[in-house]
């Protein structure tokens, strides 16, 4: 809870900012513009490690650069009931809007039958704004009726117990694997194995991480202590290590996250890879934030394996994110579509601004929310330019 409650207050925070007008106040003074406060050094990281490597065959942005699908129907949730045949619709629409092909012709350009698939959902915040069973759903349905086998299937995200909470369970997937990549044991000893370890330290990678010189970890916000930030990040330093799943046995990945906002940006594509595919996050947030969603999905690891992504928004939060707000939560009946996940951020980002306006819900529209999006496309990792990004919309 205390993570959670460090994750609203960085909300909050972001959220402050230029505010929206108000009837009769035009003949008020106008009020002084902010001062942006100077930047702190930049803190070194090993970007340019990943950068040397070559990229792979299927690296981001993938076939389509820069083309983001949306489709919408109404029939998807109606009231608090969610038709899992308008959903699936809806996938197959989007997919065949997206490649131009039939499902199985869309499967074979970008898997093989022999693939290990991954599939990062956000099971933050059941059963209000995670990403929701009935997409995934149709996703296995559409890998296995292309001859993968559901042994070949991984729903995953970085913590266990997350994923049980939001229903993605055995039962409810039969013959596909859940994992976390991290268990998150109880307060206290249990923190530890009897040899001092915590219990999920073989599930990291030692030779793959991102490395922030100089944070730490120590005297984190949200924290009582380094012995409670270890409890949910596994170990001390200044690396970030990926989950062994992710760098060892996955081929490739279909990225689900949930259409919601976090402070004045989002919380969507980059950040569902660049937040759950490592540990050791929580002292990222205040001196990195937004870098880290570009940087990590620039690690080969994701920028080589990251084939589709389909955001979520069958509902949508526009603000209190990147946790549940459940008055900020409104039916958007919307899935995107991408292989391209700079491009699904920018325009998520915009429809997201859009909603929050209607909603009367303070706009900061200001460069740095959205400045590692363009970093991303200088790295070549996709396209955050509006002017070159074709959005393609699919009515019910």
């Amino acid at each position: 809870m205390r993570r959670r409650a460090f994750l609203r207050g960085l909300g909050a925070a972001a959220a402050s900012g230029v505010l929206l007008g108000r009837p009769g106040a035009t003949e008020a003074p106008p009020a002084a513009k902010p001062v942006e406060p100077a930047r702190p050094p930049a803190v070194e990281t090993n970007l340019a490690d990943f950068q040397a490597v070559p990229r792979g065959p299927h690296a981001i942005p993938g076939p389509f650069p820069g083309r983001v699908v949306r489709v919408t129907d109404p029939r998807a949730l109606v009231g608090e009931r969610l038709d899992p045949k308008a959903i699936s619709d809806m996938f197959a629409r989007g997919l065949a809007a997206l490649s131009g092909r039939e499902p199985r012709q869309s499967f074979e350009q970008l898997f093989s039958p022999a693939d290990v698939v991954g599939i990062k959902v956000n099971p933050v915040g059941p059963p209000l704004i995670s990403t929701r069973l009935e997409v995934v759903d149709a996703i296995v349905a559409w890998l296995t009726a292309s001859g993968l086998p559901r042994g070949q299937i991984v729903i995953w995200d970085r913590f266990e117990h997350m994923l049980a909470e939001a229903g993605f369970t055995p039962a409810r997937y039969p013959g596909v694997r859940i994992e976390g990549l991290q268990v998150l044991g109880e307060k206290g000893t249990a923190w530890r194995t009897p040899d001092g370890r915590h219990p999920s330290e073989e599930r990291f990678d030692p030779q793959a991480f991102y490395l922030a010189r100089g944070v730490t970890g120590e005297a984190v916000r949200g924290y009582d202590d380094l012995e409670h930030y270890l409890g949910q990040h596994v170990f001390a330093g200044e690396k970030s290590f990926f989950g062994r799943l992710v760098t060892r046995e996955l081929t490739k990945i279909i990225n689900v996250p949930v259409f919601k906002n976090t402070g004045q940006g989002v919380s969507m594509a980059t950040k569902n890879l660049g937040y759950g595919a490592i540990c050791n996050t929580a002292r990222l947030h205040e001196p990195l934030f937004f870098r880290v969603c570009t940087e990590v999905t620039a690690a080969p690891w994701i920028r080589d394996k990251l084939v589709l992504n389909v955001l979520d928004g069958l509902r949508g939060q526009y603000d209190g994110g990147p946790m549940p707000a459940a008055a900020c939560v409104y039916p958007y009946r919307t899935l995107y579509f991408a292989t391209d996940p700079i491009a699904l951020d920018a325009v998520g980002h915009r429809h997201l601004v859009e909603k929050r306006r209607q909603a009367g819900v303070a706009v900061n529209e200001h460069p740095r929310f959205t400045r590692y999006l363009h970093d991303a496309e200088a790295l070549g990792l996709g396209i955050a330019d509006p002017a070159r990004i074709q959005l393609v919309e699919v009515p019910a």
